[in-house]
This record gives C-alpha cells, sequence and structure tokens, in this order.
C-alpha cells in the first residue's frame, strides 16, 4: 500500500527523512476507495479492526468484511437522500459503526462531524445549527439520545435521525434494518474533488466557542507520516490508540495512517476507564503498539505491572498534552519501552514528533515531519533562536501542506486571524534546542509575565507533578503590581494529603518546585480545589481560572 503513495518507504535518519519523503496524491483521493477497497481486493482476509468491549463481546472485521459493510452503510444513507457535500454528525463512541459510517460517507462524498458522546442537548442544537446538519447518527443509549431528542427543536437542517440501538425511539431510523436491507451500492457519478470537505471537527474550546475546523480529502494522506513513521506501524502490528471517536485523535490513531500501513486497529470500547483493563488487554491480545495521552500513562504507571505479561508491546507513542519526564523515566524503567512523544492539532496532521531512528529526549515533542515548514517566531515576528521561546508556525507560502486544515468552516474572519501572509500561527509556544528538539511552553495566552521573565504553565506544572501531594494542577498568571504577574497554582490533591495543615503544604509545595525548577518559577499563590474546570474533551480551561481571579480583583 504503501508504495502507491510514496517513491521510498524505509528510512534511517531525519536526515534521509526530510530528503526523500514526499507523498504522491493521486486526483481525486478518496480513502473508502483507494485504501479501505483496495485492501479488501489484495488482502480480503486481512484483519482491518479488532473490537472488543467490557460486556466481553468481541467482533473482528477483514477488509473484505469492512468494503461490504461501508458501501452498504453509503446505500443506506443515499437512500435517506444523503449525498454530496452534505453534513452528517456521528455520535457513536467507541462502537464499530463509526468506522462503517465514516467510510461510507467519505465513499458517496458527504461531510462526517465525529463528535463525542458527551454532549448535552445545548452542544448538539449549536453544532446543528453552525454546520447546517443533515443527519445525526448516534449510539442507541438513553443517555445519548435523550440529548439528541431535546436538540431536534430546536435544529430545522437536521431531516434524518438515525439510531444504531439497541433503542430506537419515535422518529429515529433503525441503522442495523437500514444497513441491511440496503440496495447494492453505486458509486456516485461525479467523483469528489482533492480540496472538498470531507470532515470536520469542532474544537474543544478552551478559549471560547468551538470553531468548525474542516479538512479536505487529502487529509488522510498526512497521517502516513503518523501511523507509519511515528507510530512505527506494519501490516504485523495490531494498534490501541486510546481515544473516543468523537476527537481528532480518533482518525489519527484509530483509522487512516493505520491502515495505509497495513496494520489492525484494536478498539476497547469501555465505559470508564480502567488502567488494569488496558494491561489486561494488551495481554490478552497480545497488542504490539499503544498511543495514549501522558495522564492514561500516569495511571499505567500506578499499577503494579509485573501482574500482566505486556512482552508483546513493542512500541509506544504519546500526544495530546506534554509529556512530564518523570513519567518518560518511570515508565521506561518498568518496561524498557521509551515514550515516542508528538504533537499536533485539530487543524494539523503530526507536526513534531520523535520518530524511531531519533534517541527521545524526554518532555521533548521531538523535530518537525518534513510535510512541513515549521518555525518559531518572537512576538515581534522574528524567528527565535536556540533556547528562545517562540509561536509554533507553519509556513504555507509555496503551498498549503498536506493535512493541513483547509478552513474554519463559515468563518473567513477567524481563518485569516489564525493563517495569513503565508503563515498559519498554531497559538502554542515553545523552544528549540541546540539539537533542533522542540519543548513545548503552553498557548500563547497561558504563557506568564513576571518581573520580565516568561514562564510556561507546562514546566510548573511538571515540577509540581513529581510531588506525591499532586493529583492534577494547572499555572496561571494573576497581576500583581510589581512583578505584572505572579505564577499561581490551582491544585487537587491526593486523598492522603487533604486534611494535612494547609499552610506548611503551601511552603512544602513552593520549596519543591524550587528544588526541581528555577527558583524564580515556583507559584506565589497557591488554591488547592476538588477539580478543575475542563472542556469535554478534558483539556484543562485556564481561561477560566483567570477570569475567576480577575473577577476577584
Amino acid at each position: 500500500m504503501l508504495e502507491r503513495f510514496l517513491d521510498q518507504t524505509d528510512f534511517t535518519s531525519q536526515e534521509d527523512f526530510i530528503q526523500n519523503f514526499h507523498v504522491k496524491v493521486p486526483e481525486n483521493f478518496n480513502f473508502g476507495y483507494d485504501v479501505v477497497d483496495v485492501w479488501a481486493q489484495e488482502a480480503p482476509d486481512k484483519i482491518a479492526l479488532c473490537w472488543t468491549n467490557d460486556h466481553g463481546v468481541h467482533h473482528d472485521f477483514t477488509f473484505a468484511e469492512l468494503k461490504n459493510y461501508t458501501d452498504q452503510t453509503a446505500s443506506y444513507f443515499q437512500s435517506l437522500g444523503i449525498g454530496h457535500g452534505d453534513r452528517v454528525m456521528l455520535i457513536l463512541k467507541r462502537r464499530y459503526e463509526f468506522w462503517f459510517a465514516i467510510i461510507a460517507l467519505h465513499k458517496i462524498g458527504a461531510i462526517a462531524i465525529p463528535a463525542t458522546h458527551l454532549l448535552t442537548g445545548k452542544d448538539i442544537v449549536y453544532r446543528n445549527n453552525a454546520a447546517d446538519i443533515k443527519m445525526i447518527v448516534c449510539a442507541g443509549e438513553e443517555v445519548i439520545l435523550n440529548h439528541v431528542k431535546d436538540a431536534i427543536p430546536y435544529s430545522p437542517s437536521v431531516e434524518q435521525y438515525v439510531s444504531t440501538g439497541p433503542i430506537i425511539p419515535n422518529g429515529f431510523k433503525d441503522f442495523q434494518k437500514g444497513v441491511l436491507q440496503a440496495s447494492p451500492f453505486r458509486k456516485p457519478d461525479h467523483p469528489n474533488a482533492n480540496d472538498d470537505i470531507s470532515l470536520m471537527y469542532f474544537t474543544s474550546g478552551t478559549t471560547g466557542e468551538p470553531k468548525m475546523v474542516a479538512h479536505d480529502f487529502t487529509y488522510p494522506l498526512g497521517h502516513i507520516a503518523t501511523g507509519c513513521y511515528w507510530h512505527n506501524l506494519n501490516k504485523d502490528s495490531l494498534h490501541l490508540t486510546i481515544a473516543d471517536t468523537g476527537w481528532g485523535k480518533a482518525v489519527w490513531g484509530k483509522l487512516y495512517g493505520q491502515w495505509i500501513a497495513g496494520a489492525t486497529v484494536f478498539v476497547y470500547d469501555h465505559e470508564k476507564f480502567h488502567p488494569a483493563d488496558i494491561l489486561q488487554m494488551i495481554q490478552d491480545y497480545h497488542i504490539t503498539s499503544l498511543c495514549a495521552p501522558p495522564t492514561v500513562f500516569r495511571f499505567l504507571i500506578r499499577e503494579d505491572l509485573t501482574q500482566y505479561d505486556l512482552s508483546s508491546l513493542q512500541y509506544c507513542t504519546i500526544a495530546g498534552e506534554a509529556l512530564n519526564p518523570a513519567v518518560f523515566e518511570t515508565f521506561y524503567k518498568l518496561t524498557g519501552i521509551k515514550l515516542m512523544e508528538g504533537f499536533g492539532q485539530t487543524e494539523t496532521t503530526l507536526t513534531i514528533a520523535t520518530f524511531p531512528w531519533m534517541t527521545p529526549k524526554p518532555g521533548s515533542m521531538g523535530v518537525p515531519n518534513p510535510e512541513y515548514d515549521v518555525d518559531l517566531l518572537k512576538a515581534d515576528g522574528t524567528p527565535a533562536g536556540p533556547n528562545e521561546q517562540g509561536q509554533i508556525v507553519i509556513h504555507t507560502s509555496k503551498g498549503k501542506p498536506l493535512g493541513l486544515f483547509k478552513e474554519y468552516f463559515r468563518n473567513p474572519q477567524l481563518t485569516h486571524e489564525a493563517w495569513h501572509d503565508g503563515i498559519y500561527y498554531t497559538g502554542d509556544v515553545a523552544w528549540k534546542d541546540e539539537d533542533g528538539y522542540y519543548w513545548f511552553v503552553g498557548r500563547v495566552d497561558d504563557v506568564i509575565k513576571s518581573s520580565g521573565y516568561r514562564i510556561g504553565p507546562f514546566e510548573v506544572e511538571s515540577a509540581l507533578m513529581t510531588h506525591p501531594a499532586v493529583v492534577e494542577c494547572a499555572i496561571t498568571g494573576v497581576p500583581d503590581e510589581i512583578r505584572g504577574q505572579v505564577v499561581k497554582a490551582t491544585i487537587v490533591l491526593a486523598k492522603e494529603y487533604k486534611d494535612v495543615d494547609k499552610e506548611n503544604l503551601i511552603k512544602t509545595l513552593q520549596n519543591h518546585v524550587k528544588r526541581v525548577t528555577a527558583p524564580y518559577k515556583y507559584p506565589r499563590v497557591i488554591e488547592f480545589v476538588d477539580e478543575l474546570p475542563k472542556t469535554i474533551s478534558g483539556k484543562i480551561r485556564r481561561v477560566e481560572i483567570r477570569d475567576k481571579d480577575n473577577r476577584k480583583e
């Protein structure tokens, strides 16, 4: 498969990768036809999807079966009036119907909008009306269905509601029955263009209303670097990415790059995350590759790993938030596996990463993916030098890189604010060392300016997280007449520390940060809370903490 898209498929160094990695983009590329259906023809019995859930149900789907199911699903969607450019929301958790539905939508040229099952009725209404969504396909569970039903009176664009079951409310179509009874699929007469929109995500909205990030049909090819050269997958790999299908990380790790590599995607459909269950899955199914956010690895290393046979696990990658070096070191000590960090956004594919031929530096994101012309720009617009902080930007004067988003849908002003004069501004701040490795600092709005110093939240959070009293924390800046801003830590304590003397604990934590990192970075203000404000995707809303502090002034 890779040979269809790359002239050279094996790389031995970053220099080799930079010079010789080039993706050949076919005209009218469609992931459904050009990857899934090709695999179905060339390796029909190869398992594409290994799916199991927390009730012990298990299904393996070969590429031949996947082609059949996605064709039937596409035909069913066509019978419901869905065609080229129509927007369809998928609220399918980790149900295997997600893979049937998203590939079917690709095949008919429609636009898939994956969404999390944590959306409320109000959230669904906002998305329906912002995107003029025509159909919703959702898991047939009471809570999800109730939220969708709450949205119906306020969503005039939505014409069809489809439930996968087991509950099929009045007014909802039965997905299983519809797919089973669908007529033979007829491929659309007019193929999609490469720059047509195929996929949209609503961002998690850490600083405001969610944005609609639109990707074109070539976007899956941008994930060749993700699946083949960051996850390091091949046709013998069984890969698990821990992510709900409502978030962009799902197509990063559970679909595009993995199937281009010929790997089998492993899906564990569960209601509640239990680290012991993940370890059990790795043991029982002989999973070879794992990708998860640092939070998951923090939980895994607290388990007794000696109770599990993890010998099948060969490679682990990490993304979603910056990696605390202490997690890297502990996981390596317990398993012998080095966590390979990567960075990207909903708007991009993998942008910066630690690739297999590199020696990882714990806490560093790695180096740029050669698909992107990445740079660091200081506030005055000049390039940042070694060890200087700057905003991560992508130069696009030579054309839109493969994998970069097309636009913020229906919002040219917002698109222009982030992407203008041949530069896309990520809004993330980092610094680069003498070896060219990038180190994450924080979002532009999160960087704290105190007494002439620029302090990134992540470095202080990393220091605090090495103390056993701290379960979670968020670092923000609060106004100060003398220093401009001072560092504030909002902390969720471990249970055994909740009843200790808080004044002494504050001094202990402050001194701990002074020892672990530069003394000027220590939090002069510490607040203990039961929980941190977060988006529905689990990202900390530091802006909410800042706004609350500003209202106190």
